[in-house]
């Protein structure tokens, strides 16, 4: 799997995407605009370090609309939200900043579609995640969840002509088509979206790991235990081939013993990670032989999004993101 000499391969891209850069400086940005506090309706992207950095700013973390002051700036994250949630931010007269990924968005705009045609819509992704949530209550009349293979026995619809699939965006690319060719056999007439769902980011992210993997005695994968898309890169590098892969927050986490006989560790981040946290890592892999890094580069990313319109001056501007080197 690898030769004599330690060495780190890189996967790129990876870490921040064009989503969470925009949530994380929406979040920044007002509270330079608004002054702390500013609160933020659950995690604004799924990443401790991110979090914790944001909240010594003066941000502060709520799970519901209803902990906020009336009248106070909220942040909605880059998960999104369900109608009800921004009716009851409404009703409280909470000053809204959707820092919602457009990528999100754009499934959020489909499933109304596809609602107001009247489909049976089989939402694949995980229960409980915020992105689900706020999904399945743009058509919770017509929206089923399907998490995986194991449930498309379970499924009814009404009329099988009319069946659609989405997805939540951060999944694994092959899990979520296994329950899609399962839920087909199921539904020969299942209609696709009309633009992959799958946001492109989670794509890149797991080709480059892909690509790397079969290299790798070791493969780690920096991003928070809560973060969709991070836990799925786990599972490809092992899919792919990696000896052995684990999912850390920071380089303290890293465990000795999994450099035993290890000769060749990669690295990569999910999508709501900042680089910082990668070059601790390989920071520590220096200080302990693995000087030689080798850059393993599968795609180039020049997506940017503007800004949430509450927080853009009066002739707007985009938002100017450096993808990762």
């Amino acid at each position: 799997m690898s030769g004599s000499a330690k060495q780190v391969l890189l996967a790129k891209p990876r870490g921040y995407c064009a989503g969470v850069d925009r949530a994380v400086e929406a979040v920044e940005q007002a509270l330079d605009q608004y002054g702390a506090p500013v609160y933020v309706r659950k995690e604004i992207v799924h990443n401790k370090h991110v979090v914790e950095t944001l909240r010594e700013r003066g941000a502060i973390f709520v799970d519901e609309a209803s902990e906020v002051p009336e009248g106070a700036h909220v942040v909605f994250s880059a998960h999104g939200v369900s109608p009800a949630v921004r009716d009851e931010a409404t009703g409280r007269n909470l000053q809204t900043i959707d820092a919602t990924c457009p990528l999100v968005t754009k499934v959020h705009q489909e499933a109304k579609r596809f609602a107001r045609e009247d489909y049976d819509i089989l939402l694949v992704g995980h229960a409980g995640h915020e992105e689900v949530e706020g999904t399945s209550g743009e058509a919770p009349e017509h929206i089923q969840l399907v998490e995986s293979a194991a449930d498309v026995d379970s499924v009814t619809v009404r009329d099988p002509e009319r069946v659609v699939w989405l997805s939540q965006t951060t999944l694994s690319v092959d899990e979520t088509m296994d329950t899609v060719r399962a839920l087909r056999e199921r539904f020969p007439k299942l209609q696709n979206p009309p633009s992959d769902d799958i946001c492109y980011a989670t794509q890149n992210r797991q080709v480059a790991v892909k690509t790397m993997a079969p290299r790798c005695d070791l493969v780690l994968v920096v991003g928070s235990r809560n973060s969709s898309n991070s836990v799925r890169l786990v599972e490809v590098a092992l899919g792919a081939g990696a000896g052995a892969s684990y999912l850390i927050d920071y380089a303290r986490e890293i465990d000795e013993s999994w450099l035993d006989g290890v000769t060749t560790v990669g690295i990569t981040s999910g999508a709501s990670v900042p680089e910082i946290l990668v070059q601790g890592v390989v920071e520590y892999l220096a200080e302990r032989g693995f000087g030689s890094v080798e850059e393993v580069d599968t795609a180039e990313e020049t997506l940017t999004f503007s800004l949430p319109r509450e927080l853009r001056p009066p002739r707007g501007r985009s938002l100017g993101l450096t993808p990762v080197n």
